[in-house]
């Protein structure tokens, strides 16, 4: 059980490294003009906490500073959404890549959620 929970950690943080990766990528390549580049930072910086907050978790000081971290990384991630769906609806040529990007956020935003859940559940249960 335990091999299988250190594996699925371990795939869900390559899984999120590489969507970080394609996301920069993505943004470096968005036509230069004030919309972009504005909204562009922004998903940058919330984009890229996503895994810097589920990296810092695993340094955590105590359970409620990992559950913490974990909600941090969930803001981020739908902070990343909103900022994903404008771009999407302000520039033409980049509606399928934002797709592609926004379907995997969702999965990633869904496994932090339930994660989020399962920690509150555990901490209520030593009540």
């Amino acid at each position: 059980m335990q091999n299988d929970r250190e594996k699925f950690k371990m795939e869900f943080k390559k899984r999120m490294y590489a969507w970080t990766l394609q996301l920069i990528k993505f943004i470096n390549s968005l036509p230069k003009n004030l919309g972009t580049e504005v909204m562009g930072k922004q998903l940058m910086r919330s984009g890229t906490s996503v895994i810097a907050n589920y990296t810092e978790a695993s340094s955590a000081s105590s359970r409620k500073d990992f559950a913490n971290f974990f909600s941090h990384a969930l803001k981020s991630a739908n902070e990343s959404k909103v900022w994903l769906a404008l771009i999407r609806d302000t520039n033409e040529t980049k509606k399928k890549e934002v797709e592609v990007l926004l379907e995997e956020l969702n999965e990633i935003a869904k496994i932090l959620a339930s994660s989020i859940i399962t920690l509150k559940e555990k901490r209520l249960a030593k009540i």
